[in-house]
């Protein structure tokens, strides 16, 4: 029969022993959601509707004020994204309809612009709300950059010379 001494210490020792285990699993747990939280996409936030302005350059050396709406869908855990997004100046437009994925960093996907009928690619890296991108198909070429604070969001688009569209600077906000 085990003494009254060893019976508390045996106790004490399961009761440690309990506890570590409680305090390693409840810290693992921290550290999974902690982890689960960080590893949502770039895309997350940038659901819903969006509207602004901003200027477009033009090849024929013309520069004119910009209208533009879009609408992102994102999938619930940020790395996917649907867009569609048209613009409108007094003599210029586009309709572009994109879908995106995030994997480690990066950025691919598919792009259609209507009013040309043209697509192609998208590729790309992210980091926090700043995505850099190429934009490509077999007739053209462009970079875009776009950063997202909060409701607002800067697109900025430049294209080589000798197409009807060099550049863009665009401002918009989540309705």
């Amino acid at each position: 029969m085990q003494s009254d001494d060893n019976l508390s210490d045996s106790l004490l020792h399961s009761k440690s022993r309990a506890l570590a285990r409680c305090g390693a699993l409840c810290a693992a747990w921290v550290l999974f959601a902690s982890a689960s939280y960080a590893d949502t996409g770039p895309f997350k936030g940038l659901g819903g509707e969006w509207s602004g302005g901003g200027s477009v350059s033009l090849g024929n050396g013309g520069k004119e004020r910009i209208n533009c709406r879009a609408t992102y869908e994102a999938s619930s855990d940020g790395n996917n994204l649907q867009q569609r997004l048209r613009c409108a100046s007094d003599s210029y437009k586009f309709e572009l309809s994109s879908n995106v994925i995030y994997v480690a960093g990066q950025v691919s996907g598919t792009w259609t612009e209507a009013s040309r009928n043209m697509s192609g690619v998208i590729s790309g890296r992210a980091s926090g709300s700043q995505f850099e991108v190429i934009v490509t198909s077999p007739s053209f070429s462009a970079n875009l950059s776009l950063t997202t604070h909060g409701n607002q969001q800067s697109i900025v688009i430049s294209a080589p010379p000798g197409g009807q569209l060099v550049g863009a600077s665009i401002n918009m906000t989540r309705k």
